[in-house]
C-alpha cells in the first residue's frame, strides 16, 4: 500500500497486518505451526480496529471520508449484487460517464441501481468528469427511472458525495 494513502490513525494496524503477513510467510517457509500467535494477533488487530475506529475525532471522520482507496459506486455494486448489466446513453445526445446505471439481481431479484462514479486516479477521474454530470447524465438517469417504472422495478440508487 501507497504510504501517502495510509493515514496516521491507520498506521498501528497496518503495523500489525504487516506482522502477520510476515509471520505466514515465515511460517510456510520453515514448516512451522504459528496459527495460535497469528489468530491472537489478528484478534488484537480487529480489537484494535475496533477501538480506534470508535473513538475518531471529526477531523479523522472526515479525512476518512475523503480517503483515496475508499470504495467507489461500481464497488459497491460489484459487491451488492450480481448480474450488472450497465446500459448506457441518454438517447438524445451521449453517454455521461459520470453516471452508472443498469439493472443487476440483488438477493435475487431484479433491480435498478444508479449512481455516480468519480474515478480513482487522474486518467478515470478525467473520463467521468470528476463525478459531476453534465445534463446528459440526468437525462440518462430519467430515462432510467422511466425504464424501471416501466417493468415494475425498485431503483436503488447510491450517491457519492
Amino acid at each position: 500500500m501507497d504510504e501517502r494513502q495510509i493515514l496516521d490513525f491507520e498506521k498501528p494496524i497496518i503495523e500489525l497486518e504487516k506482522k502477520i503477513s510476515d509471520m505466514k510467510d515465515f511460517a510456510t517457509g520453515a514448516n512451522l505451526e504459528l496459527d495460535s500467535e497469528i489468530s491472537s494477533m489478528q484478534a488484537k488487530v480487529d480489537k484494535m480496529r475496533d477501538e480506534i475506529f470508535s473513538n475518531l475525532t471529526r477531523w479523522q471522520k472526515v479525512l476518512l471520508a475523503r480517503h483515496p482507496r475508499r470504495p467507489y459506486t461500481l464497488d459497491y455494486i460489484d459487491l451488492m449484487t450480481t448480474d450488472f448489466v450497465e446500459l448506457h446513453g441518454d438517447r438524445c445526445f451521449s453517454d455521461d460517464k459520470a453516471l452508472v446505471g443498469g439493472f443487476a439481481k440483488l438477493d435475487g431479484k431484479p433491480v435498478l441501481i444508479v449512481g455516480q462514479q468519480k474515478g480513482r486516479d487522474t486518467k478515470q477521474k478525467l473520463f467521468r468528469n470528476f463525478g459531476m454530470m453534465h445534463p446528459d447524465g440526468y437525462r440518462k438517469a430519467l430515462r432510467l427511472f422511466k425504464l424501471s417504472e416501466k417493468f415494475n422495478k425498485p431503483i436503488v440508487i447510491l450517491i457519492d458525495t
